[in-house]
């Protein structure tokens, strides 16, 4: 139920907008948080503006991404609920891939660094914000649900020009104010401990050459991510405290340790790969504040922190993984590296630093 008293699929778009002013005029709220008030997905909130701050572009979201390096230089933005990470590039290098009715897609560069699940790419617009700065452009995109995939805002440096024609171009034909509302799906539930085959999960674990085989391999044997990281053993996974996300940074600058920041949902995973410098807490979040690299962390809603590592034909890699309460990843933190060089010795004395539980896991 919303605040103004009505269920979401009462809410006409005249009423959402009005709200969404409202709410901005009393608490400078986000768009996000306002939705979230109104009991709408941001998506929804996002269609409601379509003919006033925004336009509906086509369902075609691989041709708008391959149309992004015509911008310059952006600022890309991906979260989840308790992480955003926002990194300033060029949008070069996209390809993509079909895995029968699948398609994923890779922007690699050392800037824009996306790993993306196009499945789940569902509605696209283009946004005008106006606030005290003036206005704000970008290209937001959502998922079924109405949930924030993606979103590719202007800076000074970008070509405007270029945005306007790439929204003319990818204008959708009908700029309706309202979009369809996808139920969600229920996650798979685990499997009981006692029907894993944990001696043949331990030896795949053992037997691993590349850490692009672990999403696989639990896939395989049919087990969830922190089940897996609770019974392989500590000499692969351990327990770490929750402060251990923040020590992380805090050390990196410290030792001037070049890192790489993991961050995403279902349909996309964003990479920072390099140092970190400014780190400030403020409201409630602590956050990276560098020219190119921003990262803004909730850590309320960090539930569990796992070291784990994983053999690769390059030696072992070390990852900090961090959870929240439904088991889904906020934010990982690798050392850096590239494909034939093995991780920074820099980085694993970090990871030795990091304070463990004292009650750890038990293979």
């Amino acid at each position: 139920m919303s605040k103004t008293g009505q269920t979401a699929a009462e809410l006409t778009p005249e009423e959402i907008r009005a709200e969404y002013e409202r709410l901005i005029e009393q608490n400078g709220m986000r768009a996000r948080n306002a939705a979230r008030e109104m009991g709408i997905s941001e998506g929804q909130l996002v269609a409601a503006r379509v003919g006033e701050e925004a336009i509906r572009l086509s369902d075609d979201a691989e041709a708008i991404l391959k149309s992004a390096v015509s911008l310059g230089e952006v600022m890309a933005l991906t979260r989840n609920e308790h992480c955003v990470h926002e990194r300033k590039g060029v949008y070069e290098n996209a390809s993509f891939f079909k895995h029968g009715p699948m398609t994923t897609g890779l922007f690699v560069n050392p800037d824009i660094d996306l790993r993306l699940f196009m499945t789940h790419w569902k509605h696209a617009f283009a946004v005008t914000e106006t606030g005290k700065a003036g206005a704000r452009k970008s290209l937001q995109f959502f998922d079924g649900m109405g949930e924030a995939i993606h979103k590719i805002y202007l800076t000074n440096h970008s070509k405007e020009a270029a945005y306007d024609d790439l929204v003319a171009m990818h204008r959708h034909a009908e700029q309706v104010a309202s979009i369809e509302i996808e139920g969600a799906k229920p996650k798979p539930e685990e499997r009981p401990d006692s029907e894993v085959d944990w001696e043949g999960f331990r030896s795949a674990w053992e037997n691993l050459k590349d850490t692009h085989d672990f999403f696989p391999m639990l896939r395989k044997f049919k087990v969830g991510r922190v089940q897996a990281l609770k019974k392989i053993g500590t000499d692969f996974a351990a327990e770490l405290d929750n402060s251990a996300a923040r020590l992380v940074l805090d050390r990196a600058r410290d030792s001037e340790c070049e890192i790489m920041v993991f961050v995403g949902n279902k349909g996309c995973i964003q990479i920072h790969t390099g140092p970190v410098n400014k780190l400030v807490e403020a409201g409630g979040w602590f956050n990276v504040l560098d020219p190119k690299f921003n990262l803004h962390l909730d850590e309320t809603g960090i539930s569990h922190t796992w070291v784990t590592k994983k053999p690769s034909a390059d030696g072992i890699i070390t990852a900090v993984e961090v959870f929240d309460k439904n088991n889904e990843l906020i934010v990982t933190f690798f050392g850096k590296r590239k494909p034939g060089i093995p991780e920074l010795g820099g980085w694993r004395e970090i990871v030795e630093s990091l304070p463990r539980q004292e009650v750890s896991n038990v293979a």
